[in-house]
């Protein structure tokens, strides 16, 4: 046991400080964080059992661990604060593509069933949302095991099988275990790996193999994950507390944060920064050659190979070059909102079809800041709920969206959520698309919005939202959005692409209009309600003026 930093975690926060190869602020901050760890904590690392796990690697087809691989495993498999009591229980490992990350999946799993473990029974759970990403590392084990060059030695310690490894001293098991939480309440985990966190919509498959844990000593938890599409997730959990973590010195409670990516997208036309979202890129010139090919493509269409930005390089861009801005941006609009009682705001309502989605957006300004209140609704008898890869339900529990069970979303109901924010807020007028006013209409004109008064309603229409966009464009590059925690309305606005108008559109001239990226599973309903709202929003003047009272239409 040691006090100290191991001499393979020293080498690695060596090369991160001393610049060898380029690295990104998350890993410099983890640095300070790790030193600080071993400075202030009593600590203590198990560097007899950490030399045979390294060995270990010996039996693989790399042989040797990376430095980052080493780094990790003495952190996250040696590192206790008290007997039994890992320090870091928990990992979070982001990396670009190729880095390695089954490869080391695989590694872990077979130290953590190994003689080595003192931890009898320790199973291991490898989960993901598909089995080819749960099953892969298990793939990997039994190539290793099978190797005619290993196998007689390896068989006096493990049993294996195409779908898992058991070991015959430790008694614990390895199994991949593809999407589907029901009936998983018996398990008896050790540790639970999750392969591919950015595919993970929501926590429902998470939560029902992290709550198994306990029922053996040193239980553990690795998250392993590129960066991904599927945006207000546990992936972007993971991010937020890291950030909390790293920058703002908030507890890790017992989580290891391992994040490599570009601090920013301008960064990728130099190779030398490649390194900070791929440390194996050092060693793997095979690897390297392959990154530099989908540059030379990404840099030709970038529009047809977004996932050499986002997989690659750790950087997220909204769903493409096409998205209405950055996701980063997008982000920003998560600022509280003031009391808005009393203010004067614009309605904008869509929908695409009421036996689908539908939104409306309560749109407020105050100089250049934007203040927007958004609320969705969505049947859950629509044909295509299915392929929404969202968390609705808990957007739902949040009261940010209404559920209804019907075959389609009533006018009436509304109409009757405008009759009460009327009490609150003071609506100034009506914008909607104007194609979709007919079926609302009866509806609408009983709280006093009828299309004959135009100072009350402007029906819409693709020329209202191209002379718009600049408005909301520097919005968003300005930072001047705030939307609340809202992740419906990111979500809707992340879905939504500009695209250039074409003279059938109404010009080419360089203007813009809106689409979804995605038909059926990326609903962009919320977000464009936001946008006719805007479109009206000279009714709002600058905001400067004091609050109007309150003055609710006629019913």
């Amino acid at each position: 046991m040691s006090c100290s930093l191991p001499p393979v975690v020293e080498e690695y926060l060596t090369l991160i400080e001393q610049g060898e190869h380029r690295a990104c602020r998350y890993q410099i901050a983890l640095a300070r964080h790790i030193r600080t760890a071993f400075e202030t904590e009593d600590l203590f690392v198990e560097s007899e059992r950490l030399e045979k796990y390294l060995g270990i690697a010996k039996y693989f087809p790399f042989q040797e661990l990376y430095p980052w691989e080493k780094f990790l495993t003495a952190l996250w498999l040696c590192t206790y604060k008290a007997p039994g009591q890992p320090r870091w229980k928990e990992l979070f490992c982001m990396l670009g593509r190729g880095a390695g990350k089954d490869g080391y999946i695989a590694f872990a799993s077979l130290c953590l069933v190994s003689p080595y473990n003192p931890s009898r029974a320790y199973n291991v759970e490898i989960c993901a949302e598909n089995k080819d990403q749960a099953t892969r590392p298990v793939s990997d084990l039994y190539d290793v095991l099978e190797d005619p060059k290993t196998k007689i030695k390896l068989s006096k310690f493990f049993y294996h099988t195409k779908e898992r490894v058991r070991g015959k001293k430790n008694g614990g098991r390895i199994q991949g275990r593809a999407k589907n939480p029901k009936g998983r309440d018996g398990l008896r985990p050790g540790a639970v790996i999750f392969n591919e966190v950015h595919q993970y919509e929501n926590y429902l498959n998470i939560d029902v193999y992290t709550t198994a844990l306990g029922k053996t000593t040193e239980p553990r938890i690795g998250s392993f994950t590129s960066n991904g599409l599927v945006n207000d997730g546990p992936l972007d959990d993971h991010l937020e507390d890291a950030r909390q973590v790293l920058f703002e010195g908030a507890p890790d409670n017992g989580v290891l944060y391992f994040i490599c990516c570009l601090d920013e997208a301008a960064e990728i036309d130099d190779e030398a920064n490649w390194y900070k979202a791929n440390p194996s890129l050092a060693y793997n010139p095979t690897l390297l050659q392959e990154t530099r090919d989908e540059y030379i493509k990404y840099k030709k269409r970038p529009d047809e190979n977004q996932s050499f930005m986002v997989k690659r390089m750790g950087i997220r861009k909204g769903n493409g070059e096409c998205a209405v801005t950055d996701y980063e941006k997008i982000k920003a609009t998560n600022k509280p909102l003031p009391d808005l009682k009393g203010w004067s705001c614009t309605l904008g309502f869509d929908y695409a079809e009421l036996s689908d989605w539908a939104a409306l957006n309560f749109h407020f300004r105050k100089g250049q800041n934007r203040f927007d209140v958004n609320h969705a609704w969505l049947t859950a008898q629509s044909k295509t709920l299915g392929r929404v890869r969202a968390p609705w339900q808990s957007w739902a529990d949040r009261g940010l969206i209404t559920v209804v069970d019907e075959p389609t979303i009533r006018p009436e109901l509304i109409t009757e959520y405008i009759r009460a924010a009327a009490q609150i807020y003071n609506i100034l007028g009506l914008a909607m698309d104007n194609f979709r006013w007919t079926l609302v209409s009866e509806a609408f004109i009983k709280i006093g919005f009828d299309a004959r008064d135009k100072s009350r309603v402007k029906l819409i229409r693709p020329s209202d939202i191209m002379k718009i966009d600049p408005v909301i464009q520097n919005c968003f590059d300005l930072e001047l959005f705030s939307w609340g925690d809202n992740p419906c309305l990111r979500w809707a606005a992340n879905n939504t692409k500009r695209m250039a108008a074409s003279a059938k559109a109404g010009s080419n001239t360089g203007n813009f209009y809106y689409a979804k990226i995605e038909a059926k599973s990326r609903k962009t309903d919320p977000f464009m309600a936001l946008a006719a709202s805007m479109v009206i929003e000279d009714k709002l003047g600058t905001g400067e003026e004091p609050k109007a009272p309150l003055k609710a239409f006629a019913l």
